[in-house]
């Protein structure tokens, strides 16, 4: 695959060498340089011109941190091309720098021989204090690795906005719509989407709208006038090529959020959010906000605790009921949860993982909650658990969240994190007939042998009866105290109990009977080596294993999306494999239980530096495990 680090040839598509099939660009620069702005625009332009793409939005914790500083950086790095993306890149081929402290930060990260563009305007003497350079890195040779092209983008941004009589600052904010117009200039993007974007997002200030365009317009110029001799080309990468439909750019909170109004629409039923701000789930609340046309009610709370108790209660009155927050706060949620588990009442818990413990790592990513969700509460008290592989596959599995907690009136889990809620990739828009409904039913008389009423009977899933609050006739105990499995009157006996809490596991361990046998996600079923994942590490665990198969090593993929219970084949297709190497964001975790489970040697591959694994860890991880 040819890439921009394969020299000037790559970049123009010449005859010697072809057009890259994938590219990969970060933009980094100060919290208030837009540069999420930027990258989010970028991947609109991408996604509009047909590429297949995967991004990885990176920004401190602070809400601002002292401009100029080492950890004030944000970054966006996005990976595109006409080939399957299914991570946003290991290196970038181009790092788009906006200040020392942003080239200090990412430009390790660079693949050598890779393209730098820094905004030499911003590299003064405070500036590179700040950032802890003792020498311009643009003139001291330290660079000489990476293709350099230094230009004074804040001086052309003022020179372009002159016109408009903007303040030295506002016009300074048009940088990241200049930079903008290079990149769109320098991968054949087309700049009207962009300009129509502007102009809706400055209605109401035309002349700031102006005042952006003409940044946009003037970066893209200068890519096509300056004739700058080296790095800088333009070359077009072709569109991928994918089935027809209809196709929309989505992020994990959003897809989230559609699957969740989809999976109440498919039950027949209206959704109750009810939700507290915490980085990185706050966006689900956002997003649900605006889908109110859907039966969709959304309740902020004053707490975590009063955000799920919300839900719980909307349940009961026959909502249902959602619930989300980050590991913090489903801490927080706990014992709330051990009363929907007692209560046995649907209810939908979406989990965005984050750095822990406490406070831990707000904006950085970790699958580090497995345990929490798996075993995390008081008593024994079992949930159905499910993980999220990507962006765009959080729609199907909040559909079957919603699914197994209306059919198994149960909690259910859904597992994302901070990667995948904030990362964006292509989605094909499912067609809603190609979902089975799974209305959900309501005692509406009594349902005892003899005319009595028994809220906690047992279907042949081992679910009891939903009975709306306030239905004439059935009038009945409900609570977190233990009660009588018939009659659900208070009943805390030793017999009562074992038999309740022994129906509880029952009807949690029939849920993997309902869903479908673990697959091989790519290989064979037996063979030396399964890498076994969940959650985000899906992508480079896949192009891994792909890159470990084309050199012909026997190594096969297996993702896991029912965490909890786990599919009922998994333990024989593992002992199908000589090793087990299982990659994961924590320290062991899910290795854990497998090796609880099933009593095999699963190794771990365990990264908790609030990063993604890259494809070549876990390639090389691969190889060593075949040694």
């Amino acid at each position: 695959m040819a890439t921009l680090a394969d020299g000037p040839d790559a970049l123009t598509g010449g005859k010697e060498t072809p057009a890259p099939e994938a590219v990969v660009v970060r933009f980094a620069g100060d919290s208030g340089d837009g540069m999420q702005l930027t990258g989010g625009q970028f991947t609109l332009s991408t996604a509009l011109s047909g590429n297949d793409l995967a991004t990885f939005p990176d920004f401190p914790a602070e809400i601002r941190a002292p401009q100029g500083t080492l950890f004030g950086v944000s970054a966006f790095q996005i990976n595109f091309g006409s080939t399957e993306i299914d991570t946003a890149g290991d290196q970038p081929d181009v790092l788009v720098a906006m200040n020392p402290a942003a080239l200090k930060t990412n430009v390790g990260a660079l693949k050598i021989g890779g393209l730098i563009i820094a905004d030499s305007g911003e590299f003064n003497k405070r500036n590179l204090e700040k950032a802890k350079y003792e020498v311009n890195p643009l003139e001291d040779g330290s660079l000489e690795k990476w293709q350099l092209l230094a230009f004074d983008i804040s001086a052309l941004t003022l020179e372009a906005v002159k016109p408009f009589g903007l303040g030295n600052k506002e016009a300074l904010r048009c940088k990241n719509m200049w930079t903008l117009g290079l990149a769109l200039w320098m991968f054949d993007r087309d700049r009207q989407p962009l300009v129509d974007w502007l102009n809706a997002k400055f209605k109401k200030s035309p002349v700031l709208a102006e005042a952006n365009i003409a940044a946009l317009n003037a970066g893209h110029a200068y890519g096509e006038t300056a004739e700058l001799a080296g790095p800088l080309k333009q070359y077009h990468i072709a569109p991928v090529e994918s089935e027809p439909g209809l196709y929309r750019t989505v992020t994990g909170a959003e897809a989230i959020s559609l699957g969740l109004v989809a999976g109440a629409q498919l039950a027949d039923l209206p959704m109750f959010f009810g939700g507290y701000p915490i980085t990185p789930a706050s966006a689900i609340l956002h997003n649900l906000a605006r889908l109110k046309e859907f039966g969709v009610t959304t309740f902020q709370a004053e707490d975590e605790i009063a955000a799920i108790a919300s839900a719980i209660g909307a349940s009961y009155a026959g909502q249902l009921g959602v619930t989300s927050s980050s590991g913090p706060g489903i801490a927080l949620k706990g014992e709330a949860m051990g009363l929907a588990i007692m209560t046995e009442l649907p209810l939908v818990i979406v989990n965005s993982q984050r750095g822990g413990p406490s406070t831990g790592l707000p904006t950085k990513t970790e699958q580090s909650d497995l345990y929490q969700a798996i075993y995390g509460r008081n008593g024994d008290a079992p949930m159905p658990v499910i993980a999220a592989r990507s962006p765009s596959d959080c729609f199907e599995c909040a559909i079957e969240a919603c699914r197994i907690a209306v059919q198994y009136m149960t909690p259910v889990m859904l597992l994302t994190d901070g990667y995948i809620g904030n990362a964006a990739e292509p989605w094909k828009v499912p067609d809603p007939e190609s979902f089975k409904p799974f209305p959900a039913k309501f005692l509406s008389e009594k349902n005892g042998p003899n005319g009595e009423l028994l809220p906690f009977a047992r279907d042949e899933k081992g679910a009891r009866p939903w009975i709306k609050a306030g239905t004439p006739g059935l009038m009945h105990r409900i609570g977190g105290i233990e009660k009588n499995p018939g009659t659900g009157n208070i009943d805390y006996s030793p017999s009562s109990h074992q038999t309740m809490t022994d129906a509880r596991k029952a009807k949690v361990d029939g849920v993997a009977n309902g869903t479908p046998a673990q697959e091989v996600t790519l290989g064979e079923t037996t063979g030396k080596l399964a890498v076994v994942g969940w959650g985000s590490t899906y992508g480079p665990i896949h192009q891994a294993v792909r890159r470990a198969r084309r050199k012909g090593l026997s190594v096969s993929q297996i993702h896991v999306r029912h965490v909890w219970p786990l599919p009922t084949n998994l333990g024989e297709l593992l002992k199908g494999y000589d090793k087990i190497l299982v990659p994961e964001m924590n320290t062991g975790q899910f290795k854990t239980v497998l090796r609880d489970q099933y009593l095999v040697d699963a190794q771990p591959l365990n990264k908790t530096s609030g990063q993604p694994f890259t494809i070549a860890e876990i390639e090389a991880a691969i190889e060593a495990a075949l040694a």
